[in-house]
């Protein structure tokens, strides 16, 4: 390579460098979210056929009966939507996050000794990010859950599948029945779901690091506690995981009456507003015989078990794969040596 092709190819290198080192954030998000969603999307296209059936079901029977029914490609069925979406939902959330926190240190109002102000610190920054991205990524998640219950919806009409219809054939037929607003059915109930969940993830996820040892203002991590000696490259894992299980556990009612409320609309059955979806989720449709309490509360939590598997598996993968993107990108050379 000459002088001058080598100088151009540093100086190309150095550019990249500092283009990824400004954006870090959304670099690791996606490239973490990409991988993550693959992974945990069957797992979450059962979840969202759980939450609507109405008789019981195991799981293991459920997974059968889909892939009787639709093959593999029915765990899949609207992947490419998040997929696609992704990119940018998880990179304004992130970058709303870090920005907040980043706003929350230079005006010294992080105080990295107390673990209620690191975490609110990130707790406040998921509130801004789920609320304002909400607005966007409704009407993707409305077609994904019409794509994941197109089988129950039919069912529903009385009517049966015969061939699956395209992505594009879901959000024409969204259109055709309920027109462009019809693309946010449920959107209240989606916009106090990612308010909610986002706000209670990341304060939750702040909280866990600063226990295990991460420091708040640098972002460095630090020797594990004493009593929870486990290798610094597991506690990514080890608070995402926590973080996406036990903020989705809170906010799993909401969901199910989110998806239920969609299911209807969708079908084009009478509507119903969240309190009476809700009611009738817990007591049953028969209001002389109403389902015992505790019964219906396990009715509303229909589906947790496979959505905890899911969270423990995306969330864990998410941080593990941002802080190694993160940690590549804080290695990469920021200025070339000579290239004579």
């Amino acid at each position: 390579m000459s002088g001058n092709g080598l100088s151009s190819y540093l100086s190309d290198s150095v550019a990249l460098n500092d283009s990824l080192r400004s954006n870090k954030a959304v670099v690791c998000a996606i490239s973490a979210s990409y991988i993550s969603t693959f992974v945990g999307y069957p797992l979450d296209s059962i979840k969202s056929r759980l939450q609507t059936i109405r008789t019981h079901i195991s799981i293991p029977t459920l997974a059968l009966q889909v892939y009787r029914e639709e093959g593999v490609i029915g765990f899949y069925r609207g992947l490419w939507i998040p997929l696609i979406t992704i990119s940018f939902v998880r990179a304004a959330s992130f970058t709303i996050y870090t920005s907040t926190k980043e706003y929350f240190r230079e005006h010294h109002l992080l105080n990295s000794n107390n673990i209620f102000n690191v975490a609110s610190a990130g707790g406040v920054g998921g509130a801004l990010s789920g609320s304002l991205i909400s607005f966007g990524s409704a009407p993707f998640e409305l077609v994904k859950v019409r794509r994941q219950l197109e089988y129950s919806i039919a069912a529903s009409k009385g009517t049966r599948i015969l061939k699956a219809p395209s992505t594009v054939d879901a959000v024409r037929d969204i259109l055709r029945n309920n027109g462009v607003r019809g693309l946010y059915l449920g959107f209240r109930l989606h916009f106090i779901r990612d308010t909610t969940g986002t706000a209670l993830y990341f304060f939750e996820y702040d909280g866990f690091r600063h226990l295990m040892g991460r420091d708040a203002l640098s972002g460095e991590q630090g020797p594990t506690p004493a009593w929870m000696p486990i290798p610094s490259s597991l506690v990514p894992f080890m608070c995402g995981s926590l973080a996406g299980v036990t903020s989705w556990a809170m906010i799993y009612p909401l969901d199910v009456v989110k998806t239920k409320v969609q299911q209807r609309a969708l079908a084009g059955e009478r509507k119903r507003g969240a309190f009476e979806t809700l009611y009738r989720l817990i007591r049953g449709p028969d209001p002389t015989a109403p389902r015992p309490f505790l019964l219906g509360v396990a009715r509303l939590y229909r589906g947790l078990g496979v959505s905890a598997l899911r969270s423990v598996t995306t969330h864990g993968l998410l941080w593990t794969i941002f802080d190694l993107t993160a940690g590549y990108i804080d290695r990469l050379p920021a200025t070339s040596e000579s290239t004579v």
